[in-house]
């Protein structure tokens, strides 16, 4: 699964590596977690691309609350095709998560303790995981209009996760799906019905330069978003 990931990389160069406009007020992310808003990035027909902070863990368009995000943070990409929560943002809702590392926990040999890991580039650039996104409102007849005949939309995304590649292994059975930057505007094309063109994009990631390195427990906590989670464990 991926249930944390980084975002520090400077506005300007997150605007130079997926061609948007640089973001305004994107501040460094150390520790980003499920409900809050993230940056993805999308592109809608005949626009540009462009990016835009949604909520992690999808609502679909047919849920009664939005308390079904809570437990969509990653869809598999194995059923994705299927799955009812999924498989029409699949279809026309793909988007790009922006990123520059993720953590993932590795349980110790003869312990019940796990030791996360922060997993990113060695040449520390951005790169992009697979997701999903979906816009959802609230229905009228429960939760009221505000008394203007319209309900705020919440648009929120997930993550598409996938077998492990052998650096993944040793530490998780699962893994976000990294999509190499030669796929993003195959993946961005709403136009784009190829289902099963998009899912061969899902397999284990094959991009190089990926390294897992040992971080303390500071990022164990979702309170904390601050440049301690990436530091080494305490001896190291």
């Amino acid at each position: 699964m991926c249930g944390r990931y980084t975002l520090t990389t400077p506005a300007e160069l997150i605007a130079d590596v997926f061609g948007v406009d640089p973001p305004a007020g994107l501040s460094p992310r150390y520790n980003i977690a499920p409900t809050q808003p993230a940056a993805v990035v999308r592109s809608r027909p005949k626009q540009a691309r462009q990016l835009d902070l949604l909520r992690w863990g999808l609502i679909p368009s047919w849920a009664r609350d939005t308390a079904i995000g809570n437990r969509m943070i990653n869809a598999r990409a194995e059923t994705i095709a299927e799955k009812p929560s999924f498989r029409s943002a699949f279809r026309s809702r793909r988007c790009l998560v922006v990123t520059d590392g993720f953590y993932e926990w590795k349980r110790l040999a003869g312990s019940r303790a796990k030791q996360p890991c922060w997993i990113h580039r060695t040449d520390g650039a951005a790169f992009a995981f697979a997701g999903l996104w979906e816009s959802w409102r609230p229905r009228v007849d429960e939760e009221g209009d505000g008394g203007d005949g319209h309900s705020a939309a919440v648009e929120s995304f997930t993550i598409i996760t996938t077998t492990p590649n052998d650096l993944m292994k040793p530490i998780h059975d699962r893994m976000p799906v990294i999509l190499p930057a030669e796929s993003w505007d195959t993946w961005l094309d709403a136009d784009n019905t190829d289902t099963n063109g998009l899912q061969a994009l899902l397999g284990p990631s094959r991009e190089t330069g990926f390294e897992a390195r040992e971080v303390g427990t500071h990022v164990n906590s979702p309170r904390n978003d601050d440049p301690g989670c990436l530091a080494p464990p305490p001896g190291a």
